[in-house]
């Protein structure tokens, strides 16, 4: 079973950074598309960024093009969400997310280059860090 654990959240500024990890345990097979995805109080999930960790292919939403980066360390397990130029509406608790489907990896493979935004087929999660960005 595929579990996830982030770390790095915490308060900035507006045009401050942060970078935000997940560390990933339980992996039974080579690849997997991650993902970050936040929510807002009052608001649905959406996501953020995606990563296919077999070649490193990513997916942004358009909010944060430009300005967030995600990766990957195949040796560490860790995929980590690099965020810039931060501003109040990037406020949210942010959740790190695996297809973890056991079952092959075109599955992963679907969702990374197609589907991204979709929680639903996303199926680990982890906790969620808080992000908090001010004015």
């Amino acid at each position: 079973q595929v579990q996830l654990v982030e770390s790095g959240g915490g308060s900035v500024q507006a045009g401050g950074s942060l970078r935000l990890s997940c560390a990933a345990s339980g992996y039974t097979y080579s690849s997997d598309c991650m993902g970050w995805f936040r929510q807002a109080p009052g608001k649905e999930r959406e996501g953020v960024a995606a990563i296919y960790t077999g070649i490193g292919s990513t997916y942004y939403a358009d909010s944060v093009k430009g300005r967030f980066t995600i990766s990957r360390d195949n040796a560490k397990n860790t995929v980590y969400l690099q965020m810039d130029s931060l501003k109040p509406e990037d406020t949210a608790m942010y959740y790190c997310a695996a297809v973890a489907y056991s079952g092959g990896l075109g599955k992963a493979w679907y969702v990374c280059h197609n589907n991204a935004e979709d929680v639903a087929a996303f199926g680990a999660w982890g906790q969620g860090t808080q992000v908090t960005v001010s004015s």
